[in-house]
């Protein structure tokens, strides 16, 4: 097996050279969410995600791992899911359906080989799967676009079920919880983790700069306002992807509990000694984000990284949209979805065209001023100065 592409490091053989493949330290976890709060560079990564998603397999690419490891099918047949793809085309091996025993066989940092599709401790094998390539991820993709129909079906079923359920969540909206953040009459950026969430945020930089929007982090989407020099004033969420750091920042934070009142990601938040408040609703947490932001007065709510498409829907794990559904409805057209813009005004100047336009420009300018009068006089009076220097240097010898 090659070396993944990307400059990646490239770990020594667990004890000698003639063994072939890649030795690393081995990370597992079964939520993928998890594991990437603690890859290193240059680690494996063990994971149990049928239908690895865009997100997740971004976030593995983010880390430097050497190679991934899938306890099940990365791409089931359900939906064309892009994250093999993303692997494989990022040079990062990735080995599927490797069954659960490998979860039984590896401990967390313990040392390990991949040899092709076969795992080794030492001497033993421990697991095998199927290598992921290009023309094997592609192949399954195009078998998993039949049955898209189906279950564009079944998502649109469940959807119309949920809203016969969940109508009073048009109708009522959420109650909003006492809060010191002040929205009223101010724009509000609502920023989850989603679909190329850090391109359309830079997108929004001079907007920000501008409207100086209320900040609203969605759990993980918290992290992205942080690396991108900014705070947020307001995090919603059941707090399983947000770092401690972003809660610790000064921002109020509002756990999503379940309609009756429990809040898993509560304790998590009263651990770091902080006085968060509850907020119980259905749907999604970015749902909540956005009717809070709305119930708090603001004029415009910007949406960044939301999910509103069948596939990043299916990618979430949610058989229905009828939350994402019945909040645009009663937003109306108060929201914006900032998905998108990145690509709507990326520049097409390249850097160093932009570079030559400049000192074009210097140079006109050079040339110009050269041949006017006053300039002319300067330069005269310039070299006179230098002339009187130079004579009284000489006198000093």
């Amino acid at each position: 097996m090659k070396a993944p592409s990307r400059g990646l490091p490239w770990v020594g053989r667990s004890r000698s050279q003639d063994l072939p493949g890649i030795s690393a330290t081995a990370r597992l976890d079964r939520r993928t969410k998890n594991l990437t709060k603690r890859l290193q560079p240059g680690d494996i990564a063990i994971i149990d995600h049928a239908d690895l998603d865009r997100v997740s397999a971004e976030a593995l690419i983010g880390r430097q791992v050497v190679a991934v490891l899938n306890a099940a099918p990365g791409i089931s047949g359900r939906y064309p899911n892009l994250g093999p793809r993303l692997l494989v085309e990022a040079g990062i091996p990735l080995v599927d359906d490797m069954g659960q025993d490998v979860f039984d066989n590896v401990t967390d940092g313990q040392r390990i080989r991949l040899d092709g599709g076969t795992l080794y401790t030492g001497d033993d094998v421990v697991a095998k799967g199927t290598v992921q390539g290009a023309e094997s991820v592609a192949a399954a993709m195009e078998d998993a676009k039949a049955g898209l129909a189906d279950q564009l079906k079944a998502f649109a079923a469940n959807t119309i079920e949920y809203i016969s359920r969940d109508s009073e969540l048009l109708i009522d909206g959420v109650r909003v919880p006492e809060l010191r953040t002040s929205l009223e009459g101010r724009h509000a950026l609502v920023v989850a983790r989603g679909y190329r969430h850090r391109d359309d945020l830079l997108a929004l930089r001079a907007y920000i700069r501008e409207f100086k929007p209320v900040m609203v982090a969605v759990d993980g989407g918290a992290n992205t306002l942080m690396e991108a020099g900014y705070r947020p004033s307001l995090i919603v969420g059941d707090m399983d992807s947000v770092s401690d750091k972003a809660l610790l920042s000064g921002a109020e934070i509002v756990v999503h509990a379940y309609p009756n009142g429990v809040a898993p990601g509560l304790a998590r938040v009263q651990d770091l000694g902080l006085a968060p408040v509850t907020c119980p609703a259905t749907g999604t947490s970015e749902d909540l984000a956005v009717l809070l932001a709305d119930e708090m007065g603001a004029t415009l709510i910007v949406a960044v990284g939301m999910r509103f498409s069948l596939t990043e829907f299916l990618d979430k794990g949610r058989s229905g949209m009828a939350s994402a559904v019945l909040t645009r409805m009663k937003i109306g057209d108060k929201i914006v979805d900032a998905k998108g813009v990145s690509r709507l005004y990326k520049s097409r100047i390249s850097g160093p065209a932009l570079l030559t336009l400049v000192l074009a420009a210097f140079v006109t300018v050079l040339a110009a001023a050269s041949v006017s009068e006053p300039t002319k006089v300067f330069v005269d009076f310039l070299l006179a100065q230098w002339d009187a220097f130079r004579f009284w240097l000489a006198g000093l010898f």
